[in-house]
Formats: structure tokens, C-alpha cells, sequence
């Protein structure tokens, strides 16, 4: 119980923090960065989409639409694209119905401090589309104040 109070409030104090929207990567692997944004730079931007969005943990839960619509991109390209990610191990991919919980590799990419970045767990960042959602809940979002993601 006493774990459970220690990370609430460090997680906290994360959010006070001025580093809280910084994310850290580890230049070991920056070849590989310049071979992905070289080789495959569709690819690339979305590996940068998930870690704007991760969280903490490294993870972030959205469907292909989401990102076909960020990035503007077709579905065969998202999907492609992220086989590539998957197999040159920058994610690892999870499905919760249909759609995809994303983990960044934490020996890329991390957010919060060094020191955490073992901890490469869940809960994980939710990216909704609206045009996913059913018409009436559509016409209910728009008159909200939501987080909208844009590039």
C-alpha cells in the first residue's frame, strides 16, 4: 500500500516537473534512427507520433485510423510501416480489440527519468479518432473540450 502512495505521488511530482513533456533516447542508437528516416521515412514519422504520445510507460493505445489521420497517410502505408517499426524492434505491438497498444522500445526512447525506464509498463495513452466513433457520440464529442492531436 505504501508502494502504491510512493508512486502516486512521484507520478505527481512528474507532472509538476518542467521535464515532463521531454522525452530521452539513447545515442547508441541513432545509426539505426538515420537507417529508418533514410530507408523508411513514413515509417519514421511514426515511431515520432507514438513517442509524442507515449506516456510515462512507453506505451500508447490508438487504432491505424488514428494514425492514417495524423500523418495522412493509407492504411497498406500505416500497416507496412509498421511491421517495419515491429520487426527492427523500435515497438512491440499488442492488440486490446481492434485496436493496437503500442510499447516503445525503452532502450530507444524513454520519458521520465533515467532511472525508470525499466519500467516499461501500462497504463498506457489512449488516442481516440472521432471519425471511429458512432454518429450520435460524434455530434456529443464535438460540442466537448477534448485534447486534440495535430502535426
Amino acid at each position: 500500500m505504501a508502494e502504491d502512495e510512493a508512486e502516486k505521488e512521484l507520478h505527481k511530482r512528474m507532472k509538476r516537473s518542467p521535464f515532463s513533456r521531454w522525452t530521452q533516447f539513447n545515442n547508441e542508437h541513432t545509426k539505426e534512427l538515420m537507417w529508418l528516416a533514410l530507408k523508411f521515412p513514413k515509417a519514421h514519422a511514426i515511431l515520432y507520433f507514438l513517442v509524442d504520445q507515449m506516456d510515462e510507460y512507453n506505451a500508447v493505445m490508438c487504432s491505424y485510423q488514428v494514425i492514417q489521420e495524423v500523418l495522412g497517410i493509407s492504411r497498406a502505408t500505416a500497416s507496412s510501416a509498421v511491421r517495419v517499426l515491429r520487426e527492427n524492434g523500435f515497438i512491440a505491438v499488442l492488440k486490446s480489440g481492434t485496436s493496437n497498444v503500442y510499447a516503445i522500445n525503452d532502450s530507444v526512447y524513454w520519458k521520465s527519468w533515467g532511472n525508470k525506464k525499466q519500467y516499461s509498463k501500462f497504463p498506457a495513452n489512449v488516442v481516440l479518432s472521432l471519425t471511429e466513433q458512432e454518429e450520435s457520440l460524434q455530434a456529443k464529442v464535438k460540442s466537448l473540450k477534448l485534447k486534440e492531436v495535430s502535426l
